[in-house]
């Protein structure tokens, strides 16, 4: 699975792990990515979406349905 999130758009934050002596090595903070499962009421099916903790409370904010309006406007397949 992607760690990125339909809803928010969020992707990995790269960067350097910087150790006690100052050795700078690569690391990436990754959202916290989930898979869930919503009902289109309007179309009588389920879809499945990998989301953000963030998405998550924009969906409950907004709806499901309206958050999939956007992502289709998008141009993403849901």
């Amino acid at each position: 699975m992607s760690a990125h999130c339909q809803v928010t758009g969020r992707k990995p934050g790269f960067g350097k792990s910087v150790s006690h002596s100052h050795t700078r090595t690569n690391r990436r903070w990754d959202p916290n990515i989930q898979k869930k499962t919503y009902y289109l009421a309007g179309e009588g099916r389920r879809i499945t979406l990998t989301v953000s903790a963030k998405g998550i409370k924009t969906i409950d904010r907004d709806g499901i349905e309206a958050v999939v309006a956007r992502i289709r406007a998008r141009g993403e397949k849901v």
